[in-house]
């Protein structure tokens, strides 16, 4: 499960800094525009959080309903394909129509055999005459 992002102390760090901001700005009148800013970028903040978690929580439970229909899909197309093998049977070359599989004899290995030479006739041997 994936963290929740915490922005609470991104938050208060940032109350303090415009509080010190409020509290000293005689001291910085340059800054007094910056601090503006990001007193309404706060505000904004704090409105879109708890939209993010509301968005957080409806992907959670999407995604579990996406798991439960996918589930009883997969039950429901294994379903309807064997159906189909009952009806057009396991040979049937029907069925790749449906991406199903048919039951195919298997190939068989054909050896193929070089003819053989015939070994050459042993020669006569001589008996010792002499012609």
């Amino acid at each position: 499960m994936a963290r929740e992002p915490k922005y609470g102390v991104t938050f208060n760090g940032w109350e303090r800094l415009v509080a010190s901001l409020e509290a000293n700005a005689q001291d910085l009148p340059q800054l007094e525009t910056y601090r503006a800013q990001l007193v309404e970028m706060l505000a904004v903040a704090r409105e879109i959080q708890p939209h993010q978690a509301a968005m957080a929580a409806s992907k959670q439970g999407a995604s579990q309903r996406l798991k439960a229909v996918l589930g009883e899909g997969r039950k429901l197309a294994n379903f309807l394909r064997s159906g189909i093998r009952q009806r057009y049977g396991n040979r049937a070359e029907k069925l790749v129509e449906f991406d199903v599989q048919p039951l195919r004899a298997r190939t068989r290995f054909v050896e193929v055999r070089k003819p053989t030479v015939p070994a050459p006739a042993p020669a006569a041997e001589t008996t010792g005459t002499t012609t």
